[in-house]
């Protein structure tokens, strides 16, 4: 069965009033790093990655499909990571996102999500992001672009809340 480009495939740039949401360049593999190896930034992401696993990243995350590095558009400093998957949990397009701890607070993070969230409805029905319950802040994101609790569940060892958004 053939199924619908995934909104995960669009090369063009997503841009809002102080971000642009692009692919990935070779320049951005260290702040990407940071993120995976940061202890804060991985506090409810099951910790820092392995050297491994970051290798494999490294090597595979240049220019892939559904990998957006956010980037200040004033200065082009990269503030962190939105993925949009096609082929999600239970096989829907699902978002996922990881900031810098010290752009936190500032917004950056609801005006990407957000942003990510509305150019995937515009090619699917719904939208899912799957946080840890302790995750107030991620929480409160989701929250705030418009996506309510689907759905708990303990995976990984912890109690997890599964949002969805869908298109209206």
């Amino acid at each position: 069965m053939a199924s619908s480009p995934a909104p995960t495939t669009s090369a063009e740039p997503l841009v809002t009033e102080r971000l642009v949401l692009r692919a990935v360049r070779e320049r951005d593999v260290p702040a990407l790093t940071r993120l995976w190896t940061d202890p804060e930034v991985r506090r409810h992401l099951g910790g820092p990655v392995v050297e491994s696993v970051i290798r494999i990243r490294q090597r595979r995350i240049v220019g892939a499909p559904g990998f957006h590095a956010v980037e200040r558009a004033s200065d082009g400093v990269v503030l962190g990571l939105v993925t949009v998957d096609g082929e999600g949990r239970n096989g829907e397009t699902e978002v996922s996102y990881q900031f810098l701890p010290e752009h936190w607070g500032q917004g950056y993070a609801r005006e990407a999500v957000a942003a990510a969230v509305e150019r995937a409805l515009k090619d699917v029905p719904a939208v899912v992001a799957v946080t840890q319950e302790a995750n107030t802040r991620s929480r409160r994101l989701l929250e705030a672009v418009g996506m309510t609790q689907a759905e708990s569940f303990v995976e990984w060892d912890a109690h997890q809340v599964l949002y969805r958004r869908v298109r209206s």
